[in-house]
């Protein structure tokens, strides 16, 4: 286990106090990065279904899943045998059965039918035949929405998890390097991804690495005028622009950045705008402190940049952590206008002023944590324009 019995047993009280307040006795979980939270488990099985049920009475959750993958659950939670249940593999991508017809007939068996329960609505994981066959398994139950509970619970970061997300942050420092250094022109993308992944996986001297919860993002060229596109069989050419998304990553903690690269000379547009977005980066950074709510830091960003050619309609953050493909960020706060979250120590915000424009992109970002009296970055790499 990564963190001791204790620790978990906290996280869990903290669940149980926050679904109190919205009224259920069970909550079923089925986002791999809440499971691992509560539980520890950790595995590749996430592509059928499986879950975790909190009950709101008991001490301990209850793991679901393919049967074989429930030994990976004994290897890798803190729970006792008899609180992991594997369903047999007729249930597995089935179109008469399905897993939460068994799911259904273990809330029954422990005399939960009437109960309230919440449910991950929202959640990637958890799709409209499990709400089916939950709701037809459970007449009498109440199932409502508990999407987001453990996310908000998971915002505050322990010491033990900062200490995770410090290494990916030293693993991100030779991501980043290895990216940079090998973007030359005539170099195809594809042949830096794959360095870029093997930076990311054999880490440092001291620890490896883990995959990503998303892809590296380098897109170069025209492709740099939107978000979320990455490497082709293309090979860079003489002044064009490489945006980089990437992360490190350990125990599925993140610690992801952007930086740009200039593959020769920068033209007067892309100057004005790097040094414009690195201007409102600073400010923000040095901002951000408890007490602070996350609307205000927008608000200052749009302050910082006001009567330059930049223009950020989208939010320009948002918190991040502990993840499993396709998302490292936690779906909770995020810096845009009407967010009131009071940022509080522990949190971790990635501070993503991104910008895409119709001819050019450039994203230069910081992953920083806060502290008591105001934020510390996980890596340290400098916040400029690369030009090669």
């Amino acid at each position: 286990m990564l963190f001791t019995p204790e620790e978990y047993r906290q996280r869990m009280e903290k669940t149980r106090s926050a679904m109190a307040e919205k009224g259920l006795d069970l909550l079923i979980i089925t986002d791999p990065a809440n499971m691992n939270y509560l539980t520890g488990y950790d595995g590749w099985s996430f592509y059928v279904h499986q879950g975790v049920i909190i009950f709101q009475d008991r001490d301990q959750p209850l793991w679901f899943g393919r049967q074989q993958d429930s030994n990976g659950a004994r290897i890798t939670t803190w729970l006792d045998d008899d609180h992991i249940l594997g369903y047999e593999d007729h249930y597995v991508q089935s179109r008469t059965v399905h897993p939460y017809d068994v799911v259904a007939d273990l809330i029954r068996s422990k005399g939960y039918q009437r109960s309230h329960i919440g449910v991950e609505k929202d959640n990637y994981y958890f799709t409209a035949r499990c709400l089916e066959h939950l709701a037809a398994g459970l007449p009498e139950a109440r199932i409502l929405d508990g999407e987001l509970i453990v996310n908000w619970v998971r915002c505050i970061k322990s010491q033990a998890e900062l200490t995770y997300m410090k290494m990916a942050g030293k693993i991100l420092e030779s991501v980043m390097d290895t990216a940079v250094r090998l973007i030359e022109p005539g170099v195809r993308e594809g042949d830096v991804a794959a360095q870029v992944y093997r930076a990311m996986i054999s880490g440092t001297a001291e620890f490896t690495g883990d995959y990503s919860a998303i892809i590296p993002i380098m897109p170069s060229g025209r492709r740099t005028t939107t978000a979320h596109l990455s490497w082709t069989d293309r090979r860079y050419k003489k002044d064009e622009i490489v945006l980089l998304e990437l992360s490190g990553c350990k125990h599925r903690y993140h610690a992801p950045l952007s930086r740009t690269v200039i593959t020769g000379k920068p033209d007067p547009v892309l100057e004005e705008i790097s040094k414009t977005v690195i201007h409102g980066l600073n400010t923000v950074v040095d901002a951000i402190r408890p007490g602070i709510q996350a609307r205000d830091i927008e608000a200052l960003w749009r302050k910082s940049i006001s009567g330059s050619r930049v223009v950020k309609e989208s939010r320009i953050g948002y918190a991040f952590g502990l993840n499993y493909p396709p998302d490292w960020g936690e779906h909770t706060i995020s810096l845009r206008p009407g967010d009131t979250t009071v940022l509080e120590p522990g949190m971790t915000i990635h501070v993503m002023p991104g910008i895409w424009t119709d001819t050019l992109g450039f994203e230069c970002s910081e992953a920083i944590y806060v502290t008591d009296t105001g934020c510390q970055t996980f890596a340290r790499v400098p916040r400029q324009l690369f030009i090669k």
